[in-house]
């Protein structure tokens, strides 16, 4: 591969709805790539975050990245992809060696293997590991330390947090990917990608929960010291929304999702709202309006809190609620959030990122724009089967995650 390909990165999202593509390219010595293409295709062939038609999502993922390298006119043969659905889970797990070194200093091998030794845990036989995430090491009894390299001890210990995924699922994205004839560097779960575009160094240390929601499922990770503490999918998005308006409106589907986008909202609203569509006149009650959606949307933030509660991080996060997805777009969620979580809450923006062209959505493309930051903080692509993959290109890998999580650290 050219070394010109490593000064441009891709990030794909492939959504339930839409596949999203972002292509950014790094300029003299800045360390922020800009963004010189983007491209958002229809996507009809996912169910829940799932492939279910692997050809209409393959045509989806070409359309995507055509437009993109149309208007980018950069050749895309690989991207950094997203991992979605309700079968991504997070799971804790803790690694163990000894250090047998004459002089018992701990070496970035050793660091590499207790990571490893934290991979060997019983999963299902349908389940694969993605990421393994080391949140912080212990050595001879000593706590919370972030870095063991060159300290000296006996006994080295990592707690660890490790994304796994359906391997059904996976394959039918690789179908996907190779049908597309495009290669997946590396694999990363939405929220995760949507953190990295949104969240500062002040939220990273403190503790933030990034909430991305999507047409039909709902991707938060929550991150404290600069680590990745918790990753969680809820089967629960937009599309929800539309239903709720459907049927509570008695309207068709395609109306409820022109009512939910321009129309409904959060906050007390009196009288009717009207628009001619087809040359019929259709009046809806505001007031219904926002009592279907605010039911849908403490819905959503109970099961939010519950994630948290699992992780004893309910109502005690500093940095906050960082929501991202078109739904964060919602007139007064951002309050909603506020009151139903009791913690400070923004939308996510990632204006900090140069822009050579315009007409991208925020809160629609973080995302997008998060797995093209990572393509570039990566690095090249590695395996990302670490239960298949030799013991080499494991260490490879968690070396690339390590290169993350600095970022991470560091802001």
């Amino acid at each position: 591969m050219s070394e010109e390909k490593f000064s441009y990165f891709v990030g794909l999202d492939v959504g339930t709805t839409a596949v999203r593509c972002v292509v950014g390219e790094l300029a003299g010595d800045s360390s922020t790539p800009n963004i010189i293409g983007f491209a958002s295709a229809d996507n009809t062939g996912m169910r829940k975050g799932n492939v279910a038609h692997a050809e209409e999502v393959a045509q989806a993922v070409v359309t995507a990245i055509s437009e993109a390298e149309r208007m980018s006119g950069r050749d895309i043969k690989s991207a950094t992809v997203n991992i979605n659905g309700a079968h991504v889970q997070g799971i804790n797990s803790k690694g163990v060696i000894a250090i047998s070194s004459p002089d018992r200093e701990i070496s970035n091998d050793d660091r590499l293997r207790v990571e490893e030794a934290a991979t060997i845990v019983q999963l299902p036989p349908n389940k694969s590991i993605i990421q393994v995430f080391a949140k912080n090491y212990r050595l001879d009894g000593q706590d919370n330390i972030k870095d063991p390299v060159g300290m000296h001890g006996v006994r080295l210990e990592v707690d660890t947090h490790i994304l796994v995924a359906s391997t059904p699922a996976l394959k039918s994205l690789d179908q996907v990917l190779d049908k597309a004839e495009v290669h997946a560097s590396h694999r990363t779960v939405t929220s995760l990608a949507a953190a990295e575009a949104t969240i500062n160094r002040k939220q990273k240390d403190s503790g933030v929960a990034v909430v991305d929601i999507g047409a039909a499922t709902t991707n938060m990770v929550v991150i404290e010291d600069g680590e990745v503490e918790h990753i969680a999918v809820i089967p629960m998005g937009g599309t929800h929304i539309t239903n709720d308006l459907a049927i509570g409106l008695k309207t068709d589907l395609d109306i409820a999702e022109m009512v939910k986008i321009k129309h409904a909202g959060l906050k007390p609203a009196k009288g009717e709202m009207s628009f001619v569509k087809n040359g019929e006149t259709l009046r809806f009650d505001k007031e219904m309006m926002r009592i279907i959606v605010q039911a849908r949307a403490e819905e959503l933030l109970e099961y939010v809190d519950k994630e948290l509660k699992k992780i004893h991080r309910s109502r005690k996060l500093p940095g906050g609620i960082v929501l991202t997805g078109g739904t964060a777009k919602l007139p007064g969620l951002v309050e909603l959030t506020r009151d139903v979580l009791e913690l400070p809450a923004r939308v996510g923006s990632w204006s900090h990122i140069g822009k050579v062209v315009d007409g991208m959505d925020e809160q629609i493309f973080a995302p997008a724009v998060g797995l093209m930051l990572l393509d570039m903080l990566l690095g090249p692509s590695q395996s990302n089967h670490l239960q298949d993959a030799q013991p080499g290109i494991v260490q490879s890998f968690n070396l690339t995650l390590n290169k993350f999580l600095g970022r991470l650290r560091k802001g």
